[in-house]
């Protein structure tokens, strides 16, 4: 049976890349990041969505080499087509149908969440790797969105809880800015937060009734908090950072973790899986493995490469859509909001 071939692209925000999968392995997975954005504590999606013309070609051309594939060799294109920036959308969906159409060859449309959860099923180099079985929940915690979903097949996912304000991955974002580091801060909370007392200081949990989530709350309250110790003592920061970061990624595990027991509770599954960017956090992925003991889950962590923004998740989902044939039309626009049905 002849092996199914598939570059995947992924530009949904300021990372551009691509990878190669062939059936379920992956051969090569390119990601050129932005640095331009540093500049400006966040990302500009005009220069976003630049950068990705500049490194598309390059990206794709470093994927095929490091595959040590040939371009006529792919049986289709998988392309994220959202949610995400539109400008950075445009750019890989537009690269994605041209391509295709000179190689005659379909293209794929895919979720960007939903690849962010299918890369538990990429196949690694250790044959007794194990992925999680149908039905399993599944955390994605990102800069832009906070889920817990219930999935029971590839693409049959049903959101059951989410953030009704801001993502966990942007109140870490946010606070890292408070605290006066530069972007992304998320990463450098997580390494302070190994030096630092997580019982040091004390923030409040949004208790909402549902499996919803909430934390506007809490970088108002960090916000308000640090500013008047700094009043009290100038290098207030500077004294304590270790300390803030602990107790501050403490506060925002604690909540993704009240949820999520509440969710195992009420739907019976023990499998946890987790995704999206925060899910790279040290502490998040220490706090998970040791509830395997404490509540009896079975727990489910992606390898740190296929945490963040890759194109190696865009393929293995454009894999699962080929084998049902699921391609899309040359008219396929991107889209930017996520809508779960």
């Amino acid at each position: 049976m002849k092996s199914i071939t598939i570059l995947g692209i992924e530009s949904s925000c300021d990372d551009t890349s691509a990878a190669i999968i062939q059936d379920r392995k992956i051969l090569a997975n390119i990601i050129a990041n932005q640095d331009v954005h540093k500049n400006f504590g966040g990302v500009v999606p005009e220069l976003a969505s630049r950068a990705h013309q500049q490194n598309i070609i390059p990206v794709i051309e470093s994927a095929l080499k490091n595959a040590n594939i040939t371009k006529n060799q792919i049986d289709a294109i998988a392309f994220t087509r959202g949610p995400g920036l539109l400008g950075s959308l445009l750019v890989g969906c537009s690269f994605s149908k041209a391509f295709a159409l000179g190689l005659n060859i379909p293209i794929i449309e895919i979720n960007h969440l939903q690849a962010h959860i299918l890369a538990h099923f990429i196949e690694g180099n250790n044959s007794t790797e194990k992925v999680p079985n149908f039905p399993f929940l599944c955390l994605t915690v990102s800069g832009g969105h906070t889920q817990i979903l219930k999935v029971k097949d590839y693409f049959d996912i049903e959101l059951i809880g989410q953030t009704i304000d801001d993502a966990a991955g942007e109140a870490f974002d946010k606070a890292a800015k408070i605290l006066g580091l530069p972007y992304p801060g998320g990463p450098l909370i997580d390494k302070y937060a190994k030096e630092g007392n997580p019982n040091k200081f004390k923030f409040a949990i949004a208790n909402l009734p549902n499996l919803d989530f909430s934390f506007s709350g809490l970088k108002t309250s960090f916000l308000y908090f640090v500013r008047d110790q700094i009043k009290l003592n100038e290098n207030f920061i500077e004294e304590n950072l270790n300390d803030l970061c602990a107790s501050l990624q403490k506060t925002i595990i604690d909540t993704l973790l009240i949820k999520l027991k509440k969710a195992a509770k009420e739907t019976g599954i023990n499998q946890i899986a987790i995704s999206g960017g925060v899910s790279a956090n040290s502490g998040l992925r220490n706090t998970l493995l040791g509830e395997q003991e404490n509540s009896g889950w079975k727990v489910f962590i992606p390898k740190f490469e296929y945490c963040t923004d890759n194109a190696a998740m865009v393929a293995i989902a454009g894999y699962f859509k080929y084998l049902k044939k699921d391609f899309a039309e040359m008219d396929v626009s991107p889209y930017s909001r996520n809508e779960w049905k």
